[in-house]
């Protein structure tokens, strides 16, 4: 073992968004390395400088402390093996590839852009797999020197040996073995100066003592590179956990064009942190029984890399839609009156006050028919002004050609009572429709339709309650006007 703590680390490129990709890959990371008592580092992997968006590390930050993903080193957060942005690592990636240099296991590479467009053609036309040639390998050392001393463009490549078996042992997917043949000589440092993945992510996992190395499944076919540079710099290498594909519900690879995928566009949409973090972390992992719904210290007390599945995971709105609704529910009310606050603020009853009661009211009410914070507001808007318009539909099945007389009738019962709670609502409503020789369902549902403009919600004792008597009468009175 490299180290006797576990370390893990989520080392993004600041290229934008955070996708829900990198948030698994980020919460794997951290579920193994608090499962473990480890460490969990954040690592910017900003050498790309052709793809670098100027305040994505600030908004990475800002999303995984959202995510309450809380690593222990990293920008903001130094530990004992920083920088840890590669921008500010340069010279330690130049000193490693020059000793590559010099034992023959890495070279400069002089071609032009033109030779390399023109030997990828041909090797292409000829069938053959498009890879570098090791021209440059075979230049004597007065031929570098000189290209060296004239300062020509150049590169680093890697000196993959010929026949050789590599084999990669990762905890997901078993033994893995490629041939070194089909491994093409990578370029390590750019004619930037800056390194590529490759050597960044090698050198540093070493320096760093990153443990465990778990990242997505598209970096597997990259491994033997890795592998071959550990080798080369004799180095031990890390344990590998490559995770499988989020997949969109027809099996094709996630991604934008078939929906959201970035972290930030849930917290937009108005999913909770805890309902994200728990649907991410189903996404190729179960504990090996039927359940679903997790707090994220119950997920680190279950997870283990022996339980991540190799097949792609399906991306199901509908789970994580339900997940939101669970864990809404399970909310203190007095939690979830901070976020209503919040949302109201931001709709077009921001500037309108409620006192805190009637909204604990609203939010008991309404708490088993929401999946999102926002239908407090979507789903019941009679409880912030009265209805302009009445559902047709319903004005069509429930208001009869005596609704408008039976209303009346009750608005006076209603009129009589002092400061009523619920039960003296249904109270009177049961006496007026015993005096009138109706039913409780012929006063029910036209006093639902005029107090709220719709057909359903919660029960109709708890909106007259909320409203209290003044409103709901004047409401009462207004659909008797209204409606014909």
């Amino acid at each position: 073992m490299i180290s006797e703590t576990i370390r893990t680390r989520f080392a993004p490129s600041p290229t934008g968004y955070l996708h829900v990709g990198g948030l698994r890959t980020a919460l794997y990371n951290y579920l193994f390395a608090k499962r473990n008592k480890g460490k969990f580092v954040l690592r910017i992997e900003d050498t790309d400088r052709a793809r670098y968006v100027e305040g994505a590390v600030e908004n990475l930050i800002s999303t995984l402390e959202w995510s309450e993903l809380d690593y222990d080193e990293g920008p903001e957060k130094d530990g004992d093996f920083g920088p840890y942005l590669q921008s500010e690592r340069l010279d330690i990636y130049k000193k490693h590839a020059e000793n590559l240099i010099k034992e023959n296991k890495a070279y400069y590479c002089f071609c032009s852009p033109e030779r390399l467009t023109e030997l990828r053609k041909k090797l292409e036309k000829e069938g053959q797999q498009a890879k570098y040639d090791k021209h440059c390998l075979n230049l004597s050392k007065e031929e570098i020197d000189k290209k060296l001393a004239a300062n020509e463009n150049r590169v680093v490549r890697l000196n993959v040996p010929a026949n050789k078996n590599i084999i990669i042992d990762d905890v997901i997917r078993g033994k893995v073995e490629f041939k070194s043949d089909i491994v093409d000589d990578q370029v390590l440092i750019k004619s930037d100066g800056f390194p590529t993945y490759h050597l960044a992510n090698v050198v540093d996992d070493h320096l760093m003592k990153i443990t465990h190395v778990i990242r997505g499944e598209e970096w597997l076919s990259s491994t033997p590179k890795h592998i071959l540079l550990y080798d080369f710099l004799e180095w031990e290498k890390p344990v590998f956990a490559h995770l499988p594909l989020l997949l969109n519900p027809d099996r094709s690879k996630l991604s934008k064009r078939q929906g959201d995928v970035a972290v930030e566009d849930y917290k937009t949409k108005g999913y909770l942190k805890e309902s994200l973090i728990n649907f991410v972390a189903l996404l190729g992992w179960t504990a090996g029984d039927d359940r679903e719904f997790y707090y994220i210290e119950e997920l680190v007390e279950a997870f283990s890399l022996e339980r991540v599945n190799k097949a792609g995971a399906i991306f199901n709105i509908e789970k994580l839609d339900w997940l939101n609704a669970e864990h809404l529910r399970k909310k203190p009310n007095t939690e979830i009156l901070i976020m209503l606050k919040e949302e109201l603020s931001k709709s077009k009853f921001g500037e309108q006050k409620y006192s805190e009661d009637y909204l604990l009211k609203v939010i008991e009410a309404m708490k088993e028919r929401v999946s999102f914070v926002k239908d407090y507001i979507e789903k019941s808007p009679y409880f912030f002004e009265a209805p302009e318009e009445y559902d047709e539909t319903t004005v069509v099945k429930r208001w009869k050609n005596n609704s408008s007389e039976l209303l009346k009738e009750l608005t006076k019962n209603f009129e009589k009572l002092g400061n009523p709670v619920k039960e003296d609502f249904e109270n009177a409503l049961k006496e007026t429709a015993s005096k009138l020789g109706v039913g409780n369902g012929d006063l029910i549902h036209p006093l639902r339709l005029a107090i709220s403009g719709v057909g359903g919600g919660p029960g109709v004792f708890d909106i007259t309650y909320i409203l209290g008597k003044d409103e709901t009468i004047q409401r009462m009175k207004k659909a008797i006007e209204a409606i014909h």
